[in-house]
């Protein structure tokens, strides 16, 4: 038997839906991104939603509607992938990493207060494998620094502190406190690669809890311009009769959704409570299995928070890297495709070259040594996840 890691989970009626659309003739930014875009926001509970080509360009069009720029610092996790922090050097900011808890991926909440100076405009949390983080605190912590807070544009000036913009790209249907994620940060932003949960295969959406002295409207035009070349007419608008004058506002970005990618979105949202209940149903199978041998797993389902149940974490207590390597290969060598999550930050050479040192950031080194991701994801069988289960068993037994 082999088991992938996350192929997509793609049925006929995804196909069907792009096919209508390939077949209406109008395949890029249109009615269908429009209605997608719709869903979302109702989904999450806010006012409106903007979907563009990838997370990465909702959570930038965050920080440049924010108005961050050069001279100001932007605080995410050492934890994370690239572009939790990439979007920081990209508009020009100071990335700012702070490690994890000791024994957690979360960041350390109390590292985070001591890291904002008077240029921090912006903190970027990182919810894990779909599971939010502690906005309470760090909702705490932003209040508790208004005084040496100084806004540099609207936006700013209307929320009168630093700004919560979560990556949330693995929380997408997520839970904090009765809130769905989308409406919990001040901005977040959503992936829809084709490893996540909900996919359009490339994608992602931005929300934003409203501000008050901010028009939703304006925000959501602001970003239409940014992601579009500073076109005030999108393609679909241009394309009516005698229609076809438009004006360049800005020269800004070309990150846009297409109708081919919403369609497949669209479905996807409609199958999307049928998919979480799977993912917690397999989360619950391995909890069963891995705790009672002393592996560590995350907490994705408590009294607080219901996780989206996107990525099955664990860590193998006293093995090395080397020995965590290992073990991934006899997994694959039995038909099980492992990965890990992640690899921190001031390990890429990237992140080296701009001065970032490991040995700064411990925790996350000592949880990312003998981290291990098995397979979750919604294509699973209830055969596969327990091959999964006893092929984990077997291999970690020889370590523990």
């Amino acid at each position: 038997m082999r088991v992938a890691f996350s192929p997509p989970d793609i049925t006929d009626e995804e196909i069907e839906e792009v096919s209508k659309v390939l077949k209406s003739g109008w395949i890029t930014t249109g009615p269908e991104t429009k209605e997608f875009e719709r869903r979302i926001a109702s989904y999450c509970g806010v006012n409106r939603a903007v979907c563009l080509n990838s997370q990465t360009a909702c959570a930038e069009m965050a920080l440049r509607v924010l108005g961050v720029g050069e001279g100001d610092e932007v605080i995410t996790s050492a934890y994370t992938y690239t572009a939790s922090a990439s979007i920081i050097a990209h508009v020009g900011a100071k990335i700012v990493l702070v490690d994890t808890q000791k024994d957690g991926l979360e960041m350390d909440y109390g590292a985070l207060e001591r890291a904002i100076t008077l240029n921090t405009k912006a903190i970027i949390p990182v919810d894990i494998a779909g599971i939010p983080c502690d906005y309470d605190r760090i909702f705490d912590i932003v209040e508790k620094k208004k005084g040496i807070f100084t806004p540099s544009n609207k936006i700013q000036s209307a929320l009168g502190r630093i700004a919560v913009c979560s990556d949330s790209a693995h929380s997408f249907g997520a839970v904090y406190k009765g809130k769905t994620a989308g409406s919990v940060a001040d901005f977040s932003a959503f992936s829809f690669h084709a490893v996540k949960n909900l996919t359009t295969a490339e994608g992602g959406a931005l929300t934003w809890r409203s501000i008050e002295g901010i028009d939703d409207e304006e925000i959501y035009r602001q970003i239409q311009l940014l992601s579009l070349h500073g076109q005030n007419k999108d393609a679909l608008s241009k394309n009516k009769p005698g229609a076809w004058e438009y004006d360049i506002v800005g020269t800004w970005y070309k990150c846009n959704m297409t109708d081919i990618m919403a369609a497949l979105g669209v479905v996807q949202l409609r199958r999307y409570p049928e998919m979480l209940a799977k993912r917690k149903r397999i989360i619950s199978r391995y909890d069963g299995a891995f705790r009672p041998l002393g592996v560590k797993t995350l907490n994705h389902y408590d009294e607080r928070k219901s996780g989206s149940g996107h990525l099955y974490i664990t860590r193998v207590p006293g093995i090395t890297a080397e020995q965590r390597n290992e073990i991934i290969t006899k997994m694959a060598e039995r038909g099980v495709a492992c990965n890990v999550h992640y690899k921190p930050l001031p390990l890429h050479t990237a992140y080296k070259n701009l001065g970032f040192d490991i040995k700064d950031y411990p925790n996350a080194l000592a949880n990312y040594e003998n981290e291990i991701t098995l397979p979750l994801n919604t294509t699973l069988t209830d055969e596969q996840v327990e091959f999964v289960i006893e092929c984990f068993k077997s291999v970690v037994g020889e370590y523990l």
